[in-house]
């Protein structure tokens, strides 16, 4: 058959009930920072005419699924033939490596951890990521890995801008998305930035450092007695086992590296942050469905995600 024949039969792309539906109903697809953000990088690739082909599908409701996954976004599309369209969209993760090196970047600094174990993602935090060399947002088109089963030749196709439009509002959703796409998911990442804040291990540690205060437990513990004639485990006179070395907490993150002198010596450093503070003030905006977007989407049986779309825009309301 020829490629006219293959074409002649498209119409109008058949309907679907329970479909994906983009929330915006008319303008601009896109609320936060970083959804706008991602569709103006797609647009910076000369794809804006192509994009607004998938926007009507995407309002329509025609993707029927969408899925993110480190490194590949997977949806099903509904076109004018029965069987719906595969499409992948692909984008190269972080290594394990890197994302160590950011979590360690993130827990050093308080604004980050405490704006993303909020559930959001402060605007700051792309400048963050491309320092460390690790932009959040693809560069070139050619980072991006786009397919399609539709015979359409064009690159994206409608149903690959329908996606598109559809992984922007995901990112509205679920801030935490894109960070998934990019190799680490909410709760690995807010566990392992816990860890670094909970343990200190964010902070350089210095040999025979003290914590300041009370220890768990009450007061100080009576250090356990020695038995007659035999040598102590550290090699203390007085036979008190040794215990292993905590990691500098509090103030003490702060004193761990001064030297033991009187404080007239030492004063001129006990003010400084024990951890690099931001070169611009951070700024600190919340918005009325920060509750909804750490909890994530209830049971289908009471609601599912159309159960936090209705509150997300009762919220909203009240906010005004």
């Amino acid at each position: 058959m020829s490629d006219w024949g293959r074409y002649a039969d498209y119409g109008r792309p058949r309907r679907v009930d329970g479909g994906l539906r983009a929330r915006s109903t008319r303008g601009a697809i896109g609320v936060s920072w970083w959804s706008r953000r991602f569709l103006e990088v797609l647009e910076s690739f000369a794809l804006g005419t192509r994009l607004t082909r998938g926007r009507s599908y995407a309002r329509a409701g025609q993707v029927l699924s969408l899925d993110v996954a480190p490194g590949k976004v997977s949806a099903l599309v509904q076109g004018s033939r029965a069987q719906p369209y595969r499409v992948q969209i692909g984008l190269r993760p972080f290594p394990a490596r890197l994302w160590h090196r950011l979590e360690r970047q993130l827990a050093a600094q308080a604004f980050f951890s405490a704006r993303l174990l909020a559930g959001d993602l402060p605007a700051e935090l792309e400048e963050l990521f491309a320092a460390a060399g690790a932009p959040l947002f693809p560069a070139t088109v050619a980072e991006l890995e786009q397919s399609c089963s539709c015979p359409d030749f064009a690159v994206p196709c409608k149903h690959l801008a329908a996606t598109f439009y559809l992984l922007a509002e995901a990112f509205d959703a679920d801030p935490f998305a894109l960070l998934h796409w990019r190799g680490r998911n909410r709760a690995e990442l807010l566990e392992r930035l816990r860890q670094l804040r909970g343990t200190g291990s964010s902070a350089p540690r210095t040999a025979g450092s003290s914590v300041v205060g009370p220890q768990r437990g009450g007061d100080c513990a009576a250090p356990s007695e020695a038995v007659p004639g035999e040598p102590a485990a550290d090699g203390s006179a007085d036979g008190t086992p040794a215990r292993p070395p905590l990691a500098p907490a509090g103030a003490s993150r702060a004193l761990a590296d001064l030297p033991d002198a009187p404080m007239a010596g030492t004063v001129d450093r006990f003010w400084l942050p024990p951890v690099p503070l931001p070169d611009r003030p951070p700024t600190l905006a919340s918005r009325p469905d920060l509750l909804l977007r750490q909890l994530g989407a209830p049971a289908p049986a009471i609601g599912g995600p159309g159960l936090v779309e209705r509150l997300r825009r009762a919220y909203g309301q009240l906010g005004e």
